[in-house]
């Protein structure tokens, strides 16, 4: 198997793109620990599954990752009980729709810390290990957002942005040290992220349900159709990959042609 042996930790996995991310990894033999909020059965199931389809380990870490202590923690049990992760995904996520004017600071504050800072910090704390063993992959699932912006995204875009600027300057960074850095930038993938998203755009712009889905959330993606999680994870897992050596500091977008309009 492509990835036997490795560890990869993803944020953001109990459900949606990370957690097809997750499902990827372990496919082709990662140990892996998820991260994220869930009902704690469904959660146990997850870990189950994931430690079949690898052959090995599956863990659940519940860090918040608006939290740096918490953070520190999850690393530091990470490389206690699997190994420090040689793949690292940065895929939590939040948003708020709102205008600017009416959006509310803690808001804004929430999302640039799970969106961006959280970032800054599992690198940070991943990247020591990575460069002694001169291997690393991370993955970071940036948006369309990262390149284009929408109205009463203010929060998300800027932190889209930010993680987009933050993983070309650590590619940089570690451009010899046989770790690659890159984001994913896909369109509006049908989760429960974009799903729980509608009702504020509803308000935010006085439109039916059918009206967001399609004369905003697919009026951007000429295909017409969400972008699955699985292709996200198609993705990702090509990029953990010997092929993907060369490849690092890159945006690489997923967005049904939105972002070459």
């Amino acid at each position: 198997m492509l990835l036997e042996g490795k560890r990869a930790l993803v944020t953001g996995s109990t459900s949606g793109i990370g957690l097809a991310m997750a499902r990827a990894l372990a496919a082709e033999g990662a140990n892996v620990m998820i991260n994220g909020f869930g009902d704690k059965d469904e959660v146990k199931a997850i870990c189950a599954e994931l430690a079949k389809a690898s052959g090995g380990v599956a863990l659940h870490d519940g860090a918040d990752l608006g939290s740096p202590a918490q953070i520190d923690k999850m690393i530091a049990r990470c490389t206690s009980e699997i190994g420090s992760p040689e793949i690292l995904v940065n895929n939590a996520g939040i948003q708020f729709v709102s205008p600017v004017e009416d959006f509310p600071p803690e808001k804004w504050d929430d999302i640039i810390k799970i969106n961006l800072t959280a970032v800054f910090h599992t690198t940070r704390l991943a990247l020591p290990e990575m460069r002694r063993r001169g291997f690393g992959r991370i993955i970071n699932t940036a948006s369309a957002h990262s390149l284009v912006a929408s109205p009463n995204k203010s929060a998300y875009v800027a932190a889209k942005h930010g993680v987009a600027g933050f993983t070309k300057a650590v590619a940089l960074e570690t451009a010899k040290d046989g770790i690659t850095v890159n984001c994913i930038s896909p369109g509006y993938v049908w989760t429960k992220l974009v799903e729980n998203q509608i009702p504020d755009t509803m308000k935010a712009r006085d439109l039916t349900r059918d009206q967001v889905i399609n004369d905003v959330l697919l009026a951007a993606q000429p295909t017409k159709r969400f972008v699955t999680p699985e292709e996200v994870a198609g993705l990702a897992l090509y990029l953990c990959g010997e092929n993907a050596g060369s490849i690092t500091g890159a945006n690489l977008s997923m967005d049904g042609g939105w972002t070459a309009q």
